[in-house]
């Protein structure tokens, strides 16, 4: 009977362990943001980092990505994407507001796509 029951047990958390979703701690990420300039970049890159748990951002400002690195167990790309367009740039989930969008720099003002 003990063995049964052990047994059970065993089943049981076998599949508790399969229903947590594992979270990565270094997960990596390309996202899509507007900018123009170097200005745009600094901006960018210290929105990004200003989440908890984003390790890396770089943004190119040539293909416009920003690459990340960041702990899936503290935050996850939306936040950063949501923290990136609370700084003014659109990404290609979240759109900044038009006071944000209008609060940037004259140079940093890029072509918004219609929403």
């Amino acid at each position: 009977m003990n063995k049964y029951v052990i047994l059970l047990v065993m089943v049981l958390a076998g599949f508790s362990a399969q229903a947590q979703q594992k979270k990565n701690k270094n997960a990596r990420y390309d996202v899509e943001v507007n900018g123009n300039c170097d200005q745009c970049k600094k901006r960018i890159e210290k929105a990004a980092l200003r989440v908890e748990g984003v390790k890396m951002a770089i943004w190119d400002v040539e293909s416009h990505r920003l690459a990340l690195i960041l702990n899936e167990v503290k935050t996850n790309v939306d936040a950063v994407e949501q923290a990136v367009a609370k700084a003014g740039h659109d990404t290609d989930r979240f759109r900044a507001t038009e006071a944000e969008y209008e609060a940037l720099h004259g140079c940093c003002k890029y072509e918004r796509k219609p929403e």
